[in-house]
């Protein structure tokens, strides 16, 4: 059956585009433009078959359209045989016919229309081009993690969030809803939640906090359905927890009143494994949101738990003998396959991050793959669904110096190391945004342009074109302006490579975007335009700034620092952790300095639970009188200050001699991030080799709040004049 509708309200409106600009985020699977265009105008009439009469609803949101049957049409046709979100989009003068065998399949049509419609507004007449698509998804996971718990995100925020998740045929909002620093959703049996877990003491002594009622959750998801967005909740277990335990200390291992977490980080308190009433409030609660989520889906989180309070518990050790566990990590397999029991029973599936795997995988989980590839490798060669969103490429959190825009596009889902079959298993990826250092003013800033290059990823698929792909994100900013997106830069604005050789430096400037212009000073001297590589022979400043389209387009600053190990060889008796590898075999004598609030900034070498222990090679006997080792401290991202620093001095390489010992007096604990340097001075010190020597304060403390873990070590320079 069949419907004639007239559409509400004229929102969108423009004179007729060239057709080269047809310009698709995500790309089409098939598209073929042709001549001509569609007139959309008040006389246009709208046809639809009855299964998709929410969709034509949603058009009449957009458009708006007469009954009089005089002139085009579009039409909402059903078409039997497709997948779920497959359509076909043909656009003549005369018909826009949109065909799909789902409102699903519709939905992602009408998104693609969304974006064939011009952007400015104030002309009677709008010109769609004539167009013939076919398209259809690569992956049926396309997802985005909003974090609502480090910053409480308004409930018109989200909802803007689902928009523009349809708007670029994205399937799924993971809504994180719970952790240590704030509980966010409205559960009846235990008001505390919301009451006191909602709500965090600032450092300045104000109330920050939110969140939403059931009645708030039902709106956004009735949103969500509209635009066939699916949500899924993550109500953190057994880890994350602090808010929900400072509501209800019975709920800990020690059942001390502590505060809603006011600081990022893992916490050692995590919900008791040993204690029953534990698992009733879990199953009251998951109970509740189930009641609320019609996703089949629930996250669960299950990452990041410390295992310090269960290893000194003793309900959580009894709990380890009563069930024949082995330990800790098999406790929270135990923890993770009671919640997968309850979900289960209710036709719900589990999903938890990648430590669910740790101590055995419960039997039908979903692992979301983040630290690396190898959870999903490992989920999907066990015959279990897996989530990509490893933070090499889908952490948007992280600053572009660690992933930008190139990087999303090139990223590949499907891990080299599966088979055809085991392949199936990774139902698609999502793109993570964590709150720590994004309040709600900065997630779009921080989200876009880098979820275009993932949206692409997760629904194209074809042979990958970033200059392409480029050349479309330049055209789609007009549509993101006319969306109120306030996206941030593709990549880092503008970096170095900085070369030391024949005991000069050669600098090179690297633009982040191809249509740039750089400039540059050296110690404060007049600007020059730069063409190539420069030279500086000394310990200088530079400074450059970028222009883009005639605009300021980022800055940057480098301290350049010539001394007796620069450009010199290290060798390393404890390797460093290749996660943070910096400048490789040279980082500690390339004489370029890290920042001193960025530890990703790739001028840092990270040694985790180890000590360092390098030997620098200057080549020949060498006169020296100060040595001074960097290091960076931020106790909440577990990189902490060496216990103590040494440095030793050898003419041979094989007998060293010690010539200082510095105890570190910096408290573990001290707030902030900052660099601290070791210094050592004394005159007319002769040596070939230098072997400097950091000890690791190993595990964290107790006062620590992830006690018990390995603590970071992160060097940047070893300086010797």
């Amino acid at each position: 059956m069949k419907y004639w509708a007239g559409i509400l309200c004229l929102t969108i409106a423009c004179v007729k585009p060239t057709l080269k600009e047809v310009n698709l985020i995500p790309k089409p699977q098939k598209i073929e433009i042709k001549d001509g265009a569609f007139s959309l105008n008040f006389n246009t009439d709208l046809i639809f078959d009855s299964l998709f009469y929410q969709e034509a609803n949603y058009l009449k949101e957009l458009l708006n359209l007469k009954l009089n049957g005089k002139n085009n049409t579009i039409e909402l046709l059903k078409k039997e045989g497709l997948q779920e979100e497959e359509f076909f989009l043909n656009i003549t003068k005369e018909t826009l016919k949109l065909e799909a065998s789902t409102p699903t399949g519709i939905m992602r049509g009408v998104q693609t229309l969304r974006q064939l419609l011009p952007t400015k507004t104030n002309v009677v007449t709008t010109k769609i081009p004539c167009v013939s698509i076919h398209d259809y998804p690569r992956f049926s996971w396309r997802g985005m993690l909003l974090d609502c718990c480090r910053h409480f995100m308004e409930k018109e925020f989200v909802m803007r969030y689902i928009d523009l998740l349809a708007y670029h045929k994205m399937n799924v909002l993971h809504w994180h809803l719970t952790e240590d620093q704030g509980w966010r959703i409205e559960i009846d049996k235990y008001p505390k939640l919301t009451e006191i877990g909602a709500w965090r003491t600032e450092k300045d002594g104000s109330n920050y906090g939110g969140f939403y009622t059931k009645e708030d959750i039902k709106e956004v998801l009735d949103y969500a359905k509209k635009r066939h967005v699916t949500i899924v909740p993550e109500i953190e277990f057994p880890g994350h927890s602090v808010a929900a335990i400072a509501s209800y200390p019975y709920l800990s291992c020690t059942g001390d009143s502590i505060n809603v977490g006011a600081e990022w980080g893992v916490y050692k308190d995590i919900y008791c494994a040993g204690n029953d009433s534990v698992f009733t409030f879990m199953e009251d609660v998951l109970m509740e949101v189930m009641e609320l989520f019609p996703s089949k889906y629930i996250h669960i989180g299950g990452d990041e738990a410390p295992k310090y309070r269960w290893e000194h518990c003793e309900k959580c050790q009894k709990r380890i003998k009563e069930e024949n566990l082995h330990d800790a990590h098999e406790l929270q397999s135990y923890f993770i396959t009671r919640i997968e029991k309850l979900l289960n029973k209710n036709g719900r599936k589990l999903i938890g991050w990648d430590e669910i795997l740790e101590g055995g995988l419960a039997p039908s989980a979903t692992v979301q793959s983040w630290r690396g590839e190898e959870g999903g490798i490992t989920a999907a060669k066990s015959g279990h669904d897996a989530i990509m969103s490893p933070t090499s490429h889908c952490y948007f959190d992280y600053g572009l110096d660690a992933t930008d825009l190139k990087e999303v596009y090139y990223y590949e889902p499907i891990p080299v190391e599966l088979t055809k079959d085991e392949a199936k298993h990774i139902l698609g990826g999502e793109c993570n945004m964590w709150s720590e250092r994004a309040p709600q003013e900065l997630v779009d800033n921080k989200v876009f342009p880098r979820i275009l290059a993932m949206c692409e990823v997760l629904w194209s698929d074809f042979e990958k074109d970033y200059d392409d792909f480029y050349s479309r994100v330049q055209k789609h900013y007009p549509k993101l302006d006319f969306l109120g997106v306030n996206y941030g830069f593709e990549s880092v604005p503008i970096t170095s490579k900085v070369v030391f050789n024949n005991n000069i430096f050669t600098v090179s400037l690297i633009k982040g975007s191809p249509n740039m212009k750089l400039e540059y000073s050296i110690n404060n001297e007049p600007w020059k335009k730069y063409v190539s590589p420069f030279s500086i022979d000394s310990t200088s400043n530079l400074k450059a700034i970028g222009f883009k389209n005639k605009n300021p387009y980022g800055e940057f600053e480098q301290e350049l620092i010539k001394h007796k190990a620069t450009g010199k060889k290290i060798h390393y008796n404890i390797p460093y952790d290749k996660s943070y590898q910096g400048n490789g075999d040279r980082n500690l004598t390339d004489g370029l300095l890290g920042s001193t609030e960025n530890f990703r900034d790739g001028y840092y070498q990270g040694f985790s639970g180890t000590d360092m222990e390098v030997i620098i090679d200057l080549d020949k006997i060498t006169t020296f009188s100060t040595i001074q080792t960097t290091f960076f401290q931020y106790y909440l991202s577990w990189i902490i200050l060496p216990a103590s620093i040494s440095y030793y001095i050898s003419e041979d390489g094989e007998n060293f001699e010690e010539i200082k010992s510095i105890i570190n007096k910096t408290p573990i604990m001290q707030e902030g991030k900052f660099k601290h340097s070791f210094l050592f001075e004394k005159e007319n010190i002769k040596a070939q080799y230098l072997k400097v020597i950091a000890k690791t304060i190993g595990k964290l403390p107790e006062e620590h709040p992830a006690a018990g873990s390995d603590a970071w070590l992160f060097v940047d320079e070893i300086i010797i004049n």
